[in-house]
């Protein structure tokens, strides 16, 4: 299996998997083109982010926004252009909730990979839209270089 495909621990439909690789893929083009907006329209608040470096809680769209919008610059200062979302796994646990681990390579200006980074992210379906939402992050951090 490749790890873009991932692996559900319970029985998903192909919609569902559909629906998660959709957000992931909005997610990172809203981090690289340094979209707060975008980033904050993916996500339902109170939200969490958790790293080793500290953890943040997240009570409202802006301040998603905020931690977002500068993501552009950060990482075009280490010469990362792009990424995308490599799915290592996907765990449906029920219809309201995934939790979703993925692999961020970080990709130059042309396509080659420099280094990557890891999170989980759990998402929750939103009452009001239906649709599926980050609600915490735990940031895994940047794999070492070889």
């Amino acid at each position: 299996m490749r790890p873009d495909q991932g692996s559900a621990t319970k029985s998903q439909t192909s919609s569902e998997a559909h629906e998660v690789r959709a957000l992931l893929d909005k997610f990172a083009r809203a981090i690289t083109a340094g979209d707060g907006a975008a980033a904050a329209s993916l996500w339902q608040v109170p939200a969490f982010v958790l790293g080793a470096d500290g953890a943040m809680a997240l009570s409202s769209l802006a301040e998603i926004q905020r931690f977002y919008g500068g993501s552009k610059q950060q990482y075009n200062d280490r010469g990362v252009v792009d990424t995308r979302a490599e799915i290592v796994d996907e765990d449906h646990i029920d219809d309201k909730l995934v939790v979703v681990k993925v692999r961020w390579p970080y990709l130059d200006a042309a396509g080659n990979e420099v280094g990557a980074e890891r999170s989980d992210y759990t998402l929750a379906r939103d009452d009001d839209s239906g649709e599926l939402r980050v609600r915490s992050v735990l940031m895994r951090g940047v794999e070492p270089t070889h």
